[in-house]
């Protein structure tokens, strides 16, 4: 299936690729392109809307996009749930400091941005990254 959203990921639209292709969809391609176009490209090509104003899995009720996929889904996995304390205080600014590790992805997500800025290859490098903190969070559940 084909996913879209907003170019020039950050944490949430890096966390959600990592997500729904470890978790939801192992062939899953994904879009990005300016958030005014989501809705038509989404449309034209029968793509799942995801991150990005007004879609089902996207900031809602308090709730990041990554936690909103996790519902939608029904993943249960504990070290999931972990992560997705981290991701949402990483991606929502004003609970950037309610998780002792979200500044730090904050951070990491600021540093890829600078270094690849194409989301694509973003996306492949940053993976190791949520590889390696989602593998921390089973040693902690």
């Amino acid at each position: 299936m084909i996913w879209i959203t907003r170019s020039h990921v950050h944490v949430d639209r890096v966390a959600c690729p990592w997500l729904i292709s470890r978790f939801v969809d192992s062939e899953a391609e994904f879009l990005f392109v300016p958030k005014s176009q989501i809705d038509q490209v989404a449309k034209e090509i029968g793509a799942i809307p995801f991150d990005a104003p007004g879609v089902e899995l996207g900031h809602k009720d308090g709730k990041c996009s990554f936690e909103a996929i996790i519902e939608k889904y029904g993943l249960t996995d504990k070290a999931l749930l972990l992560l997705a304390k981290i991701v949402h205080a990483a991606d929502v600014d004003e609970d950037l400091h309610t998780n002792a590790i979200a500044p730090g992805l904050e951070a990491i997500a600021v540093g890829y941005s600078l270094r690849f800025p194409d989301d694509l290859e973003n996306l492949e490098h940053q993976f190791e990254v949520y590889d390696a903190l989602y593998a921390w969070c089973r040693l902690q559940v």
